[in-house]
């Protein structure tokens, strides 16, 4: 009776969201899937990697895969999985934002890591080779990025059924070694990454903009787990304080080198080398005189149709224009054989070569 009574005692605060809490949690689930965007853009459109260490990757794909078991399995978590069968679907909903907003980061890494399997080559690459630095990973390195990651999630998967099925009474231990392990390889994750950068001096691939929203975006959602979690939680929450802070490094260094390539990049005055158009070629020499009989355009000076040099004749670009269309529509009315442009004959008679 004990038991039940604290069981709805725990699900009781489910029932009662708070709202403000509720919409931080919501934009921050939306803010971490457009967040990424601008990452998996940048690789698609470039159609290389290039730029993104594989170390990265790894430890970044491991870390949410250990981030995201962390979560399910910390007490806070398991009480709100094992509150939805006595709560209607929105305070559901509500209290396992937090397993979404993990389980959202987890899915874009991932993609991520499938992007890097795919464009990790140069030679596709959409941007000239001049603007790709460094040399490609090779075919083993993706490979063993990409087994490795695969390896360590299932043995994740694996390691915590065992726990929640015959070892329940160690579940908790599990989760703080989850939660150990996701900060370990986040604290180290953008180590490879960050002398990537730093050795190629531009960010080639690896996206400014997604550093920009999710660097301060990361503190947010360190304060969001604290407030959902508590301390009791703080294997879970150091994850991404952590992480904001070394991700902060890199976008330092990306956008030092790329304002100072912007700096050293020449500018070109193409105004100056550009050829001259016909009117301004001619806009100072003498107006010939169209000596001729009337025809369209003659009371502003202009010539008849097939002139020659209509340029010398205009003296804005709308009187070149007008000269050129004036001549279509002479030729779209011409109907002499020997005088249509294009061919000789009447075009409205049909001609038998048969009969002479």
């Amino acid at each position: 009776m004990e038991a039940l009574d604290a069981s709805s005692s725990q699900c009781g605060a489910y029932h009662e969201p708070s709202y403000l809490e509720l919409t931080v949690s919501i934009v921050i689930l939306l803010g971490l899937f457009v967040s990424y965007l601008p990452q998996h853009y940048r690789i698609i459109s470039r159609g290389t990697s290039e730029g993104i260490s594989p170390y990265f990757v790894l430890l970044g794909t491991t870390s949410a895969t250990a981030g995201f078991a962390n979560i399910l399995t910390v007490p806070p978590s398991r009480a709100a999985i094992g509150c939805c069968k006595e709560l209607d679907t929105f305070e559901c909903a509500a209290g396992l934002l937090g397993v979404a907003q993990l389980g959202a980061q987890w899915l874009c890494f991932v993609f991520i890591l499938v992007l890097f399997l795919i464009f990790f080559r140069y030679r596709g690459a959409s941007v000239p080779q001049e603007e790709l630095a460094g040399d490609a990973p090779g075919w083993r390195t993706a490979a063993t990025v990409g087994l490795l990651c695969i390896f360590h999630g299932l043995i994740v998967i694996i390691l915590t059924g065992v726990f929640v099925i015959a070892l329940p009474s160690h579940l908790n231990f599990w989760a703080n070694f989850l939660g150990v392990m996701a900060a370990a390889l986040a604290a180290v994750q953008y180590i490879p990454q960050i002398w990537t950068t730093y050795k190629l001096k531009h960010a080639g691939s690896l996206s400014i903009p997604m550093m920009c929203i999710q660097t301060p975006g990361g503190l947010l959602f360190a304060a969001s787990l604290f407030a959902r979690l508590g301390w009791e939680g703080w294997s879970t929450w150091a994850i991404y304080l952590l992480t904001a802070g070394m991700q902060g490094m890199v976008l330092f260094l990306a956008i030092s080198y790329e304002l100072a390539a912007r700096r050293e990049r020449p500018v070109y005055n193409y105004t100056e080398s550009a050829p001259a158009s016909p009117v301004d070629r001619y806009h100072s020499s003498r107006r010939p005189v169209a000596n001729r009989t009337y025809s369209e355009g003659w009371e502003r000076g202009l010539p008849g149709p097939f002139t020659g040099h209509p340029e010398l004749y205009a003296e804005t670009e709308e009187d070149l224009d007008d000269i050129q269309e004036r001549e279509e529509r002479a030729i779209a009315r011409e109907n002499q054989p020997l005088l249509k442009p294009g061919g000789i004959g009447n075009p409205h008679k049909t001609y038998n070569s048969n009969h002479h």
